[in-house]
């Protein structure tokens, strides 16, 4: 954002107050100076009168003026294409350094002698308007004859350049920072009068708006006659300065309103409208994308999206001011990967709101100058939300650190434009101006009124540390983290840290669950990292396919960190992923390691995270699940996860060999101190049991009913084969291997007899099952 002294000057009394302190002022409020130019006029250019102008005897492109200096009159030898007498121009004089190498001195061009130099803008360091001389006027002041161009206060500026956070659009202009300027050192703003140099005809005898009722812009039309109409070279100098110049007066003085007020103006030729008998039409209507638009002959625009340029080729040209919410607006765009103009950075950041007042200073502005006003307007205005907050003024105070007293805090807020009521139990309810798009709740008020006190002005205090006890669920939680990661690394895991964003379409096509549209990122950082992931796995067989390509024979890697579900609830989850060689080339393995498989994978993820079950998963509902090498996790009988191959097809499509996957709740993982017991210094005795049960009863029936024996013999139990055949039909012959042992005695058959009878009692009549003939 580029404002100068002379042009804040006309929204603010700030003549008491050097540049060097306003720069200050910038930094201190949260408005960052990028820059500071000094421009100044070197010292022996003056205003000149061109008195007379005529063909250079011995060259074409050359022309001898008599230029009036005011002490004298000086003959100039000038090849502007421009120059013509009876115009007011800057002239360095003899002995006028222009640069370091730049002298003006007596010269004979082509054998004419030529005492002076009559100026460009940019010769005398001011921007570039045009490819010859820069005519004058008294938009820089009275226009005296000999006067030096350095007495000109508006010609010799000071340029500031503002770095501004996305944030802050309500400043994306010069009353906006004179609305900061004007907070801070409690100045008011000027009041500029509006009068109008009315047309006779009214719009309606001119212009027809139709506007379609879904249209999300407030908009407001004007028509203008610019016939008559010519844009002073001070503003053209400024429009120089903050764009590039395009020697058309209309598109330079939208510019020039725009970056002033911080409306968005646009503007349409007469002969581009649609006609309607003797009417100029225009068609306000949605596109397929839902974005607002403006027709006429053609597309004329894409409202606070895209405008096209406006060129000199009619007299009478229908004015537009507009606004639509900053947030809906970016959302569309992002949504439609529109194609966006220089017009939408500004409408993206929030423009101004007040479009009525926008319109009113553009047109006072330009009847100065001959346009005619059409009387009268169309509108299309939307009511905008206003914010009301409640705050209080302890939070405020606590938030802040020190004691505000309430008559400040009230005054600051109402400096900033916020309208404030007191209430009770010292509550404040405030209004927020429609141009503050970024004040949401109390932290953001907060952070308004520290950038007028100065947060120089608020006094450090030592921090308080109480002495409390310091165990928690979060310290408890890095514990438990850190003796993962030490086990995971143990068992050939390399941590990994990925974004917590990831690519929408891959989530989908993969068919994993994703964030609600309306909660989704509103501008990614990159249009692959588009929405919040929900699952770490798309990451960690991304990093895994990267390997692959630089040539590794393995990978293996786990990740602790947030996914989200589809309303944006953020969970903590640990995933594992292991693809390709178990070990490395070795004699061992003749220098052929193989793969890794499902089994293998389970037992390092067990010996990572502790003792968990697994029993088949009943509903697949992603495509990375192997349909047959697949199960839940179960912790303590709950689901908290899930272990599988990585489906052949996705393995395919990443170029990756086997690959084991498993992702776990990381708030299911147990923590618990782990308590030392005594071992049994008598022999085990190791008993296979074979059962026959029905096809679909699940193993963690049985499991569960061996469970609840009260036998403390049973020191240990696993499921280690199953097997079935014609004979057994719909059942299946399930081994179970027994580990038992006395902490007392060794173990005779009679005592593993009576252990092995109550195993089997119990499961007859729990389940109805018994042994394999």
């Amino acid at each position: 954002m580029i404002v100068t002294r002379r042009w804040l000057e006309e929204y603010i009394d700030i003549s008491k107050i050097s540049t060097k302190e306003i720069c200050k002022t910038l930094n201190s409020i949260g408005l960052e100076v990028d820059s500071v130019e000094e421009i100044r006029i070197a010292s022996g250019v003056v205003v000149g009168k061109v008195l007379e102008k005529v063909k250079h005897p011995d060259a074409d492109k050359l022309n001898v003026c008599q230029v009036d200096i005011g002490k004298e009159v000086v003959q100039i030898v000038c090849g502007a294409k421009n120059v013509d007498a009876g115009q007011i121009v800057p002239v360095a004089v003899v002995g006028c350094k222009l640069g370091e190498d730049f002298k003006i001195k007596k010269a004979k061009l082509r054998g004419v002698e030529s005492n002076g130099m009559i100026c460009s803008s940019t010769e005398i360091g001011l921007p570039k308007l045009n490819d010859g001389i820069l005519p004058l006027d008294e938009s820089i002041g009275e226009l005296v004859i000999g006067k030096e161009l350095n007495e000109y206060k508006l010609l010799n500026d000071d340029i500031i350049e503002i770095e501004l956070t996305a944030n802050r659009g309500d400043c994306l202009s010069i009353h906006g920072i004179a609305r900061e300027l004007s907070a801070f050192y409690n100045l008011p703003i000027i009041e500029h009068e509006k009068n109008l140099d009315n047309n006779e005809l009214g719009i309606g005898q001119f212009l027809e708006v139709e506007c379609e009722s879904s249209v999300d812009s407030s908009l407001i039309f004007k028509a203008i006659d610019f016939t008559d109409f010519k844009l002073p070279v001070l503003h053209k100098i400024r429009v120089g300065l903050i764009d590039e110049y395009k020697e058309n007066d209309i598109s330079d003085a939208i510019s020039y309103s725009t970056h002033a007020n911080g409306v968005i103006l646009n503007a349409y030729a007469s002969n581009k409208a649609d006609k309607l008998n003797d009417l100029s039409v225009l068609h306000i209507k949605k596109d397929k994308d839902g974005f607002d638009k403006v027709y006429g002959k053609e597309l004329l625009s894409t409202i606070c999206v895209e405008h096209q340029k406006i060129d000199n080729e009619d007299t009478t040209y229908i004015l537009e001011a507009s606004y639509i919410n900053p947030e809906k607006l970016s959302r569309k765009v992002f949504e439609a990967k529109k194609k966006t103009g220089e017009i939408y950075y500004r409408a993206s950041r929030g423009s101004e709101p007040n479009i009525k007042h926008g319109v009113d200073c553009f047109t006072t502005f330009i009847s100065k100058f001959g346009a005619k006003i059409y009387n009268g307007a169309e509108a299309f205005v939307e009511d905008i939300e206003t914010i009301y907050l409640d705050i209080n003024i302890d939070k405020i105070n606590s938030i802040i650190g020190q004691e505000t007293p309430k008559a400040e805090i009230e005054n600051i807020l109402n400096a900033l434009g916020f309208e404030v009521k007191e209430g009770l139990n010292n509550v404040f309810s405030i209004q927020v101006p429609l141009y503050r798009h970024d004040i949401k709740n109390i932290a953001d008020v907060t952070e308004e009124i520290v950038r007028i006190i100065g947060i120089d002005n608020i006094k450090a205090k030592p921090l308080a540390i109480d002495e409390v006890n310091r165990v928690n669920k979060t310290s408890n939680d890095l514990i438990k983290k850190n003796k993962i990661r030490s086990k995971a690394i143990e068992n050939g895991f390399f941590e990994t840290v990925t974004y917590v964003f990831t690519n929408k379409e891959n989530l989908q096509k993969y068919k994993f669950p994703t964030v609600k549209e309306e909660l989704d990122i509103l501008n990614p950082i990159v249009n692959e990292l588009n929405t919040f992931r929900t699952t770490i796995l798309l990451n960690l067989v991304e990093a895994c396919s990267n390997n692959f390509k630089q040539g590794f024979k393995s990978a293996s890697f786990y990740e602790i960190g947030k996914v989200f579900d589809e309303n944006r609830n953020e969970t903590f989850k640990i995933s594992f992923i292991f693809s390709g060689a178990k070990e490395q080339e070795s004699f061992l393995n003749a220098g052929k390691p193989v793969n890794i498989d499902f089994f293998e994978f389970a037992k390092k993820i067990l010996n990572s995270v502790g003792k968990f079950e697994l029993e088949p998963m009943q509903t697949i509902e992603n495509s990375f699940v192997h349909p047959y090498q697949n199960a839940n996790i179960l912790i303590d009988g709950k689901n908290a996860g899930f272990i599988s191959k990585l489906h052949p097809s996705v393995a395919n499509e990443f170029d990756l060999p086997d690959t084991f996957i498993a992702e776990i709740d990381f708030e299911a993982i147990k923590n618990d101190l782990i308590k030392a017991k005594t071992t049994s210094k008598f022999q085990a005795s190791r008993k296979d049991l074979s059962v026959v049960v029905p096809k679909d009863m699940p193993y963690s029936k049985i499991r569960n009913v061996i469970t609840l024996i009260e036998d403390a013999n049973i020191k240990q139990f696993n499921l280690i084969d199953t097997y079935s055949d014609e004979k057994l039909g719909n059942n299946e012959s399930l081994t179970i291997r027994f580990v038992l042992q006395n902490d007392e005695k060794t173990l005779d058959d009679e005592d593993i007899t009576t252990t092995m009878n109550k195993i089997l009692e119990k499961l007859n009549n729990e389940l109805s099952i018994g042994l394999r003939d």
